[in-house]
């Protein structure tokens, strides 16, 4: 297994999709939790659009692409702060402009199927340096800023109509983690892919609620397994010559059912052991 390492792409492969298996649940059990999960999937269409602009205008694509997404996630939450009843579909119409421009760019840009495969479900061929210092910085600066603003979002994710009464800038912290969500499109994108970014938010998420008691354990376990699901598709899209955000994302689902059967199991047990004790 370790000759891998052998190959720098796969050494900067590894080391992209670690920070990428760190970021997206960071972001992902917030999203799930204030039931945005599907925020994720908008923002990757709108990033397609980027880094077909990208290519189009002769700009390194990520750039593009963050700066499209980002700017994308502020119309996005604005306008749904000021019209929340209509929240899916203000997300569905940004979805389907980010496609439409996708398409139009990338044929005026006339850019090749293989790189449009890259970046639309992942590939560790292509990762690059300069690809691995932007996904490390951009993922110090989504790090650093859950730090800092850590309780409020929490608070706000849970209440956020109590958070309102007691003081808290409510509509300044969505509006944050909408542009911390587009970053973390924006850092994904090159490992798992536009289309399977979301995927990795959510996922590891809802296989850590099935078997996590609190809201750090959630955090924690969803942590571990994105880095474990991230690690072990490398390895199997390398040895099996599939497409690396696919491969991650199918083994985020097997542990997802891992977890979910777990659960069933436990909960079985605790019935018939309860219903033992009622006979008793």
């Amino acid at each position: 297994m370790l000759d891998i390492l052998e190959f720098d792409f796969m050494q900067r492969a590894i080391m992209a999709g670690l920070l990428v298996g760190l970021i997206c649940p960071t972001i992902g059990v917030f999203l799930l939790l204030r039931k945005q999960s599907l925020i994720g999937d908008g923002l990757g269409h709108v990033a397609f659009a980027g880094v077909a602009t990208g290519w189009l205008l002769g700009i390194y694509p990520v750039i593009s692409a963050m700066v499209l997404t980002v700017l994308a996630a502020i119309g996005i939450e604005e306008m749904r702060s000021r019209r929340p009843a209509f929240g899916d579909m203000i997300l569905a119409i940004f979805l389907y402009t980010g496609i439409a421009c996708a398409v139009l760019f990338s044929s005026m840009a006339k850019i090749n199927n293989v790189s449009l495969i890259g970046y639309l479900f992942g590939s560790i061929v292509t990762v690059t340096v300069q690809d691995l210092q932007t996904t490390a910085v951009l993922a110090a600066g989504v790090l650093l800023t859950i730090k800092v603003v850590f309780k409020q979002l929490l608070f706000v994710t849970f209440d956020e109509e109590v958070a309102k009464i007691n003081g808290l800038p409510v509509r300044k912290i969505n509006m944050l983690l909408a542009v911390l969500t587009a970053l973390t499109v924006s850092i994904a994108m090159r490992v798992v892919g536009i289309l399977m970014v979301s995927a990795l938010m959510v996922i590891p998420v809802a296989a850590s609620l099935q078997i996590s008691k609190s809201f750090k354990s959630t955090l924690c376990n969803a942590v571990i397994i994105s880095e474990l699901s991230v690690l072990s598709g490398l390895i199997a899209s390398f040895y099996l010559n599939f497409a690396s955000g696919g491969t991650i994302v199918i083994m985020a689902s097997a542990m997802f059912v891992g977890a979910f059967a777990y659960k069933q199991l436990r909960v079985d047990r605790l019935r018939k052991t309860a219903v033992m004790q009622s006979h008793c």
